[in-house]
């Protein structure tokens, strides 16, 4: 599973559909319930762009 995760294609796709989610949410469900999905989705989308970037940097051999 953690090889499946940590593949480019897969936290590309985590990153774009949770962002666009982010985005989304508060417009399309009302009230605490849209903010609150707009967080955690925008808090996995940002784990995901961490884990692209970091997969960046041991491209590049900046990275550990």
């Amino acid at each position: 599973m953690k090889s499946l995760l940590s593949s480019r294609s897969v936290l590309w796709f985590l990153f774009l559909f949770n962002l666009v989610v982010a985005v989304v949410a508060p417009f399309v469900v009302d009230g605490a319930q849209g903010v609150v999905t707009a967080v955690g989705m925008g808090a996995v989308a940002l784990g995901a762009r961490i884990g692209l970037l970091r997969d960046d940097a041991r491209r590049l051999g900046t990275g550990r």
